[in-house]
């Protein structure tokens, strides 16, 4: 088993007990910096597996993801509220720290349904938040006849989300915003979108899947599903999804950016079957190296999948 003895995990271990014994984690110079500096011990490539980590640091990264997605949220409220005192919130997005990464991570996101789905219609995008930057930038950018309809769970995040959209027409007119959980929609209501969003941030994996349940019963047959991962170190910051977890959809692409761009990206469509069963191991290899830069335009040749077909 990987324990304290690795240096990344040791590295880890001390910035989780700095972090965790901060009375806030809202925007500071001293959580800005921690986080920081978390972010970059995690984003190089390195050989460990999550799942082999001794039970205490098993403990303490369960940990470490909640308050990253508490400190995420926190974020995001910080600065919907200082980009809705601007007269046109949407042009002044690159105030965000992690403006360009979100732009990095649309764009694949973009490309890698655009390989699997034409153009949906409609998508849903769960757990958007106060600054739904993935809806934006996808809308903004590359799915501009698409309607987007974001579900939160806050209705004040709902709120300042819709503050930042209202002062643009083009935007606001195909983006709408729901306050609920998304275990009450009902199927009917989920079977109307060709592609639907997972993010939650905060929510862990058991959680997750439990919506992932919820979604394979009722999303249209051949709808798309597109959830974020995380993999090898930067699982210390996010949650991992197994595909071989996820009953009822057939996995098209799972891909691991080696960048910036710390989210792993996983595609799946909504399977025609009643009663699928399990999904077998998937593997998927990308061409990237450690020093490759992002490079949208040949992601799509570099991906090689072992399909499962429902």
């Amino acid at each position: 088993m990987v324990c304290q003895r690795d240096p990344l995990v040791q590295k880890v271990v001390q910035l989780y007990e700095s972090i965790s014994k901060l009375e806030d984690l809202s925007p500071s110079k001293e959580v800005d910096a921690l986080f920081t500096e978390l972010v970059h011990v995690c984003i190089p490539p390195h050989p460990i597996d999550p799942t082999k980590l001794c039970p205490e640091i098993q403990e303490m990264r369960g940990k470490l993801i909640s308050l990253c997605g508490h400190a995420e949220g926190l974020m995001e409220k910080h600065f919907s509220t200082l980009l809705a005192s601007l007269e046109r919130p949407l042009d002044h997005l690159s105030l965000f720290p992690y403006y360009s990464n979100y732009l990095k991570l649309s764009r694949l996101e973009f490309d890698l349904l655009a390989h699997h789905s034409p153009a949906p219609a409609r998508v849903a995008f769960v757990g958007s938040g106060p600054l739904p930057l993935t809806s934006i930038v996808l809308a903004a950018n590359h799915l501009k006849s698409t309607v987007f309809h974001n579900f939160d769970i806050d209705a004040s995040a709902n709120a300042m989300a819709s503050n930042l959209v209202a002062p643009h027409p083009e935007i606001s007119e195909r983006m709408e915003f729901y306050t609920g959980d998304i275990m009450d929609v009902p199927g009917a209501v989920l079977r109307e979108y060709d592609v639907v969003f997972l993010a939650l941030v905060g929510m862990d994996v058991e959680e997750k899947m439990h919506v992932v349940e919820h979604l394979a019963k009722n999303m249209a047959a051949g709808a798309i599903l597109m959830l974020r991962s995380a993999h090898g170190a930067r699982a210390f910051l996010y949650p991992v999804v197994d595909p071989r977890h996820l009953r009822g959809f057939e996995l098209l692409s799972l891909y691991h950016p080696t960048d910036d761009v710390i989210n792993s990206v996983v595609v799946a469509r909504r399977c025609t079957r009643p009663h699928p069963a399990p999904l077998g191991p998937h593997v998927l290899c990308t061409k990237c190296s450690e020093l490759q830069p992002f490079n949208h335009l040949s992601l799509i040749e570099e991906l090689a999948v072992e399909e499962h077909h429902c």
